[in-house]
């Protein structure tokens, strides 16, 4: 299948878009662009990245799908929906059918779509028990959701519980919810290793870190202070009362 043209089109939230994985110039890089890397080494590769950081599943079928769509991909990669999971206007149905609606619009657009199953983030996260279920019990119908999708569309899927580099601290950045340059490098391998068992011709991502800025702790409380803990005051007034009030209403 190589030596031909490919067009890549990837959706979703922050993980997408490259946060955890800096590059000189004050841009991100992140798997998706790193997967594109290896795919051009057998394709002449069009990659279009349409993420968008703190994505839900409403805004990639709102603000992304056409474009994408436009793009005519042969593949097209789906990670979104973890942040409607921290989020209290969550809505399962709702989210069931974003997905489902943007899915198969780009299967219809003739795309292979690339879908993944989360694992539990409120674990890696480590946030407190009484936030870390919720947050579980809603990663658990996402999933489900994921699955109705792949079962209707096909395509290739990843299911990120499986990876042990979930496990590992080095594989996520300091505020441990985006991957780090190695988490990124990991995620963008096992897209290539499905993709390969798929029929797709393409070297094997590198692990080892190259091309982007070397690690520094004044980069990461830098991004802490103007990224990471807003984001974390965030959730919390958004997710944390509803998160208490289920906990008291289930202890009764």
């Amino acid at each position: 299948m190589g030596n031909g043209y490919l067009r890549f089109a990837a959706l979703g939230d922050s993980t997408t878009v490259g946060l955890g994985d800096p590059v000189p110039g004050g841009e991100w890089r992140g798997w998706a662009r790193l997967l594109t890397e290896s795919l051009k080494s057998s394709y002449d590769v069009s990659f279009c990245n349409l993420a968008i950081s703190g994505a839900t599943a409403a805004i990639v079928r709102e603000q992304q799908l056409a474009q994408a769509l436009a793009h005519r991909p042969d593949l097209a990669s789906l990670m979104v929906g973890v942040n409607d999971t921290l989020r209290s206007s969550w809505n399962a149905d709702r989210l069931r059918s974003d997905l489902l609606e943007t899915a198969g619009a780009l299967v219809d657009g003739g795309a292979t779509l690339m879908t993944a199953r989360w694992h539990d983030h409120g674990a890696v996260l480590g946030l407190p028990r009484v936030v870390v279920r919720p947050i579980k019990e809603r990663i658990e119908v996402l999933n489900e959701v994921y699955d109705e999708v792949h079962a209707t569309h096909g395509g290739i899927r990843l299911d990120l519980a499986l990876l042990p580099e979930v496990l590992q601290r080095e594989c996520w950045s300091i505020d441990r919810f985006h991957p780090s340059e190695l988490g990124h490098r990991a995620l963008a391998r096992a897209w290539a290793e499905r993709l390969r068992t798929a029929g797709f011709e393409l070297p094997m991502p590198d692990l080892e870190p190259s091309g982007g800025c070397p690690p520094s702790w004044r980069r990461d409380v830098a991004w802490m202070v103007t990224e990471g803990a807003p984001w974390v005051g965030r959730r919390a007034r958004d997710l944390g009362p509803w998160a208490v009030r289920r906990a008291i209403g289930a202890g009764r």
